[in-house]
């Protein structure tokens, strides 16, 4: 069985949810599913012994926030010893804004992935509008982007982002399965 683990900071709940959703489609996609806050205490040696690894953070000033910040800088003894090579990496984010450079945080965690040696997925699904029900709304293809309505305490991402969420993690363990299976 495939093993994902789904490493994420969430301070308002918002990107918690989209990573419950992520562990949802990869589960459905047949992998075994380890939901980690990277404010708990991180458990390195799972880490190792995952085949994919999902990164999500919100988009905090164009990047990703200062606790997955922390978690990225904390895996260097990882680096230096290669220990994630050709592990399945994948990435997501979230924000109240449209873009508030979304993009730039994918972008981070991808190349956080290629300097440990993993390989990327990207999100797979084509744009199918822009309603809160599409598909891909707003058109990522290096991971997947959500928007979350902020002037709401817990508004969660609308159907539409949730729905991309879960595709893409069936899509990470299915790239799993056939790269490492």
């Amino acid at each position: 069985m495939i093993n994902i683990a789904i490493l994420y900071h969430s301070e308002k709940g918002r990107t918690k949810i989209v990573a419950e959703e992520i562990g949802k489609g990869a589960m459905v996609g047949g992998a075994e599913v380890h939901l980690i806050s990277v404010i708990a205490e991180i458990d390195w040696d799972l880490l190792h012994r995952c085949d994919a690894l999902v990164f999500g953070s919100p988009t905090y000033m164009g990047s990703v926030s200062a606790p997955f910040k922390k978690f990225m800088d904390d895996s260097g003894n990882v680096w230096m010893k290669h220990v994630w090579k050709d592990k399945i990496a994948a990435g997501f984010t979230n924000s109240h804004s449209y873009s508030g450079d979304k993009l730039n945080v994918l972008v981070q965690m991808a190349i956080f992935a290629a300097q440990h040696g993993m390989i990327w997925v990207g999100s797979g699904d084509m744009p199918t509008g822009s309603t809160p029900d599409d598909l891909n709304r707003l058109g990522s293809f290096m991971g997947v982007m959500t928007q979350s309505d902020t002037a709401i305490a817990i508004d969660p991402p609308p159907l539409g982002d949730r729905k991309t969420a879960f595709n893409y993690g069936m899509r990470i363990a299915e790239m799993a399965k056939k790269l490492l299976g």
